[in-house]
């Protein structure tokens, strides 16, 4: 199976999710998006991952607008779709929900439960019902017309399935070096205590890897 990776920076990579693809003897195309250039064609399944940017910066980021395009393309087409943070309000996006500032940045690590709906999901079915998600987003979505909910925080929804299209908000792909590097670019105010936050991804990053690879595994099953 050939899979495509849509990248939005050089510090938001595939993760586990890249390691799941090549374990499983699938190729990985990436296609950052961002460096322009036509999508590699023949992708039998697509993952979209975060970025620095926002959902609905078309004005700063042109190449927004060749993702939406891209994306909404791919949803009529029915081709597989999980999207993670900022590629899954693009996958909302592209399917007509609205994308907005959240009312609260989620940043670190967030508890999370399943909905009912969940429980026969494709890719949720065995995830724990709650677990603590590692975040980091200031933007969120209304679900598509027609989306089942699958997740859900305190602040907003966390996932949802339409049709053969998943979207995650939580970075279930992401590695330590990738936190490092983002706490390392951040902000002071952004991240006011990254010691603390640096400290509690080191506990809990091995149990969060097996479930990003479980979730990896269980897309490319789907797919």
């Amino acid at each position: 199976m050939r899979v495509l990776a849509l990248t939005h920076g050089a510090a938001v990579g595939p993760g586990v999710f890249g390691d799941e693809v090549r374990t499983a003897g699938h190729e990985l195309v990436e296609w950052s998006v961002p460096d322009g250039g036509e999508p590699p064609g023949g992708a039998d399944a697509v993952l979209v991952f975060g970025g620095a940017m926002h959902p609905d910066q078309d004005e700063h980021h042109p190449w927004l607008a060749d993702e939406h395009r891209f994306l909404a393309e791919a949803l009529e087409r029915g081709t597989p779709l999980l999207g993670v943070c900022l590629g899954a309000q693009m996958v909302a996006r592209a399917a007509g929900a609205a994308v907005r500032r959240a009312a609260e940045p989620e940043i670190g690590w967030v508890p999370v439960e399943l909905t009912a709906a969940a429980v026969d999901d494709p890719l949720f079915a065995c995830v724990p019902r709650r677990f603590d998600a590692f975040e980091w987003h200031r933007y969120t979505y209304e679900l598509p017309a027609g989306a089942t909910e699958l997740v859900r925080s305190a602040q907003c929804t966390q996932a949802f399935r339409l049709h053969n299209a998943w979207a995650i908000q939580f970075h279930a792909e992401v590695t330590e070096p990738q936190v490092e590097e983002w706490l390392a670019r951040a902000p002071a105010d952004e991240v006011p205590d990254a010691a603390s936050l640096r400290a509690a991804t080191r506990e809990r990053i091995g149990e969060w890897n097996r479930l990003g690879r479980g979730l990896a595994r269980s897309f490319l099953a789907a797919a």
